[in-house]
């Protein structure tokens, strides 16, 4: 007796329009409509599991399954690379953008994007698919490798030079709010700069002048933890969308002469 397990059950065609399928990219619904009966098995016993387990464990299954083929798709896209190359060089940023670098950010925005699942667990997976299958945001990684750069860079700034930084800015307020307050509340909560004699303008302030001591990985826990993938990625892409959006002048920032807080620019 021939075996029929392998067969194709084309007589049970599967519903489509607002069903689940009819979400998916045509040629993922026609290959999931194409499986026989025990591939089909196979498929729903991963979308179980997926479905119960953990953001962490959902991050780790995706990187495990996915960054390889997203590396290599990114990988491709030689023009936003480059851009992104000439901004952290603009920027005074060491970082080098290879394989390694950008499967371990890959990694990093799925277990990023898990964290923010706490506040939304039901945008978690919904993201970590976009990235999959859409070349949109797959753009968007060096979005998020260039907007997370420079975090890190302004978590190791000392509040004098976030003062000069947002004194460059146009919309000083908005930068502010956005990204310098968020910055200094996690050093105080963090007791990375604790700050004295606040309320006392002629007071000696040295903790305006501190620089932050941060290992490698607890400057990264702290940007992952203050700023969720969105905002991380949002910065990114509005400096590679206006050259512009962020006035930026080393020298004048990095100046260790500290009555420059005082001066007039």
């Amino acid at each position: 007796m021939a075996k029929s397990s392998g067969k194709r059950l084309k007589s049970l065609p599967i519903a489509s329009g607002s069903s689940i399928l009819g979400k998916l990219p045509p040629e993922a619904k026609t290959w999931v409509e194409s499986l026989p009966w025990d591939q089909r098995r196979y498929m729903l016993s991963l979308c179980h599991l997926m479905c119960a387990a953990t953001p962490e464990v959902q991050a780790e299954f995706l990187d495990d399954y996915t960054a390889d083929g997203v590396v290599s798709k990114k990988l491709e896209d030689k023009e936003t690379e480059q851009r992104v190359r000439d901004y952290l060089k603009e920027f005074r940023i060491d970082t080098e953008l290879n394989a390694a670098v950008l499967r371990k950010y890959i990694r990093q925005f799925y277990i990023h994007s898990a964290q923010d699942a706490r506040r939304q667990p039901d945008l978690y997976l919904e993201s970590a698919l976009k990235l999959v299958f859409s070349t949109e945001e797959r753009n968007n990684v060096f979005n998020y490798i260039l907007g997370f750069e420079l975090l890190r860079m302004m978590f190791r700034m000392s509040w004098l030079q976030h003062e000069r930084l947002y004194r460059l800015q146009r919309n000083q307020e908005e930068f502010i709010s956005l990204y310098i307050r968020p910055i200094q509340h996690a050093h105080r909560i963090n007791s990375i700069i604790v700050p004295k004699d606040e309320g006392v303008f002629f007071a000696k302030r040295d903790y305006f002048v501190q620089q932050p001591d941060l290992s490698e990985r607890k400057l990264v826990e702290l940007v992952m933890a203050t700023f969720t993938t969105d905002v991380v990625s949002h910065f990114g892409f509005s400096i590679i969308r206006h050259s512009n959006s962020l006035a930026f002048e080393y020298d004048f920032i990095m100046n260790s002469e500290q009555d420059a807080i005082f001066d007039v620019r």
